[in-house]
């Protein structure tokens, strides 16, 4: 598979996924099963979030979660020149603000939403951060799917929020969308699950298993490759997918 490098990235059409970040309750475990499971290795940074780096480039961020009453969850973040004009277009469409946009360091400013049905995601406008340094590659984000009970209601949003990214000339989304009872029980609440690519899944989901994760939902042929969903050993879950 070809590299995708930061210089690919520098800009992002607004609604393009240009980060992921997880919130975990115990920081160094996430680490070690990360690690392991995808060849990560770590940094530290002054926000007091961790930076995840496949091969000395950023891919993900991990942090503590502070609050045992938030969800152990993986989170993406779409990519705005204006947080603050995007957030009001949102609450417009009958979606909710969580937490307004605010500065995380130089980095750039970020906010928490949910779309009409209550799927979480947030907003990433960049200031010296842009986002993935590298994706679509083993152990690098991958896709983002969407788990609706109202494909309609869903696609009219997201479609009006974002629709350079998925619909604009040249877009080539990463994004997609689906009825929850597809894959999940029919009450499962709707929700975005963040894939990371692997090159074999099998041998990824042993890993993940002797890591302490579990297999959610065995390997499952999609319209963008074959994926599998697992948790990790505190419970979050994310996909894996082979192209």
């Amino acid at each position: 598979m070809a590299e995708n490098r930061a210089s690919e990235y520098s800009e992002y059409t607004e609604g393009t996924p240009c980060w992921v970040d997880a919130q975990l309750p115990d920081l160094e475990a996430g680490k070690r099963f990360y690690g392991e499971l995808f060849g990560w290795a770590f940094e530290e940074q002054p926000t007091g979030t961790v930076r995840a780096l496949k091969d000395r480039d950023p891919v993900a961020s991990l942090a503590h979660k502070t609050d045992g009453r938030l969800p152990t969850v993986w989170t993406v973040s779409f990519s705005t020149p204006d947080a603050d004009a995007l957030c009001a277009r949102i609450r417009a469409a009958d979606g909710r603000v969580i937490a307004p946009p605010a500065p995380f360091g130089d980095l750039g400013r970020t906010a928490l939403v949910t779309d009409p049905e209550g799927a979480v995601f947030s907003l990433w406008q960049p200031g010296t951060a842009t986002g993935f340094a590298r994706r679509h590659e083993p152990g690098t984000f991958a896709w983002v799917q969407l788990y609706t009970r109202d494909t309609g209601t869903a696609n009219t949003f997201y479609g009006d929020l974002f629709q350079d990214a998925l619909f604009g000339e040249g877009a080539d989304p990463e994004f997609g969308r689906a009825p929850v009872s597809e894959v999940f029980a029919p009450e499962m609440p709707p929700h975005l699950l963040v894939h990371f690519a692997v090159t074999e899944l099998e041998p990824a989901l042993e890993r993940v298993a002797r890591l302490g994760g579990r297999t959610q939902v065995p390997p499952f042929e999609t319209s963008y490759g074959t994926a599998a969903v697992v948790t990790d050993n505190q419970g979050a879950s994310f996909a894996l997918l082979r192209r």
